[in-house]
């Protein structure tokens, strides 16, 4: 499956939780729109921060979102290669694995 199609099936599953969990979904939705509009960051550091802890955290679906996010921000690969390799000296191996994920990601979004 393409990382593409992840992407797709992932928003279908979220649409399939926001009718299921309306409340705490509507929170969850509340708290990202607040982060992405506060603070002295700007949107693109936020994704690259996002995208290094989801690399960290061995989320394949938030590591999909965030480099989507980065492509759309203009992004470069040897920018998210540099969050990639502080993901790998944070988590080792794991980290080694799905940075390789979130590489080879980036490489389907920004070539469509």
């Amino acid at each position: 499956m393409s990382y593409k199609e992840k992407a797709e099936e992932m928003r279908a599953n979220l649409r399939t939780l926001y009718k299921s969990a309306p409340e705490a979904t509507r929170g969850f939705g509340t708290l990202s729109k607040a982060v992405k509009e506060a603070g002295v960051l700007e949107e693109r550091q936020k994704e690259l921060i996002a995208t290094g802890m989801a690399l960290v955290m061995r989320c394949e679906p938030c590591i999909i979102s965030h480099v989507e996010a980065l492509v759309k921000l203009g992004v470069t690969r040897e920018e998210l290669s540099d969050v990639i390799a502080m993901g790998i000296q944070m988590s080792g191996g794991p980290g080694l694995m799905y940075g390789a994920r979130a590489l080879a990601c980036y490489d389907e979004f920004a070539a469509a």
